[in-house]
């Protein structure tokens, strides 16, 4: 049998995924077997008439009530009370026939393809109405498959209900000759052994029918090996976008690297400058040198923590400036000269540093970072900030 293929001429050789599976039963598409609910349900009928005669007394009490007028005549009893009593019968019957009957199909259904509800099949469909599209439908190769299988199934009952005859042949030529109660005994004798054959004849029908259908059903769902590769690209990401998250991990990995081995470094630092805990920037500067001051260590949360308290155990100066400390973090690096950008605001707060370091007095100076350099917390550019851009 040929591949079926798609639309593009690609033919359909791969196993359905299990994405495709679901969005299959999103759609209301399930296995089933019409020969498994059969099968099922003709034992669980025989199942019902085997327990029947022990609700028969029951039963026959309320069947009795139909037919007794005597109430009526005698006015006790109107013939809508009789009504009554009927339609309380027949609900009884409906109940006690149904609702078993409604569990053999749900356990059935379950065991064969499971129980999905999909709002989507339950859609108005124009195809379904579509002539052209139901001639196909007749004339395809599933209902050919399902003509050959019905009249297969009607052959293999006939002959075996035609061999379970043909062995008890003369005892039923002989039954018009016999006496009732010997003709009974006959054919209690014959219709257990002739449902016992029906029901394996049945059997091996719908574990038949069962793999049928599961081929078609898969075979229904196959995909081609582009749908496959498209599948995964949408699922797991294409590659180009996953070795481009794994370089960032990398480097997000190298960075947190890089900042705790620069702690060590801390303890050479000229000043630090802070957020006052979220952001910490250590930088080194000796005067008269040539050069910007230099970045020794950076870090953010933790990290930042971290290198707070090494300064403060080195006596280190910490100066709180939170735009100037997200500047010097978001576009400086360790080992490099800060942004030139920042040279003026870095000058100031290292002048007013050096003063508190020598012991004379002097107020705390303003800080003015470039519009262009101001960022928040998460490393973007202030709304001021975007709008002089």
């Amino acid at each position: 049998m040929m591949a079926e293929q798609s639309e593009d001429g690609q033919e359909k050789t791969e196993e359905p995924t299990a994405r495709k599976l679901e969005k299959a039963a999103e759609e209301g598409q399930v296995l089933s077997s019409k020969e498994m609910f059969v099968f099922t349900g003709i034992i669980g009928m025989f199942g019902l008439i085997y327990i029947l005669p022990y609700f028969s007394q029951i039963l026959l009490s309320y069947w009795s009530m139909f037919f007794d007028w005597s109430d009526i005549v005698n006015d006790k009893k109107s013939i809508l009370d009789i009504l009554f009593y009927a339609l309380r019968f027949f609900t009884l019957i409906i109940f006690f026939i149904s609702i078993p009957m409604f569990i053999i199909v749900l356990l059935t259904q379950i065991s064969v393809g499971g129980i999905n509800f999909a709002p989507k099949a339950i859609q108005f469909k124009g195809k379904k109405i579509n002539p052209v599209e139901g001639f196909k439908r007749m004339f395809s190769q599933k209902a050919l498959a399902e003509l050959v299988k019905a009249i297969l199934k009607v052959l293999l009952l006939f002959g075996l209900t035609a061999l379970v005859i043909y062995d008890r042949l003369d005892d039923m030529l002989q039954l018009t000759e016999r006496e009732l109660s010997q003709a009974i005994i006959v054919m209690g004798q014959s219709f257990p052994r002739l449902l016992f054959v029906l029901l394996i004849g049945l059997a091996i029908i719908a574990a038949i029918d069962y793999f049928w259908q599961r081929h078609i059903f898969i075979q229904g769902l196959r995909m081609t090996k582009q749908e496959i590769k498209d599948e995964f690209k949408q699922t797991e990401g294409s590659p180009e976008v996953k070795a481009k998250i794994r370089r960032k991990q990398m480097e997000a990995s190298a960075n947190t690297a890089k900042q705790a081995a620069a702690l060590d470094d801390v303890k050479n630092a000229t000043a630090v400058i802070t957020n006052p805990t979220h952001f910490a920037v250590a930088l080194k500067y000796e005067v008269g040198t040539k050069g910007a001051p230099t970045i020794l260590a950076l870090g953010k949360g933790p990290m930042a923590k971290n290198i707070i308290e090494r300064a403060e155990n080195a006596k280190i100066t910490l100066f709180r400036s939170p735009l100037l400390a997200r500047a010097l973090f978001f576009t400086g690096e360790i080992g490099q000269e800060i942004n030139d950008k920042l040279y003026t605001a870095v000058a100031v707060a290292l002048a007013y540093i050096y003063k508190i370091d020598r012991g004379e007095f002097a107020s705390e100076p303003e800080i003015n970072v470039p519009l262009d350099m101001q960022f928040n917390e998460q490393g973007e550019l202030l709304e001021g900030s975007k709008n002089a851009q």
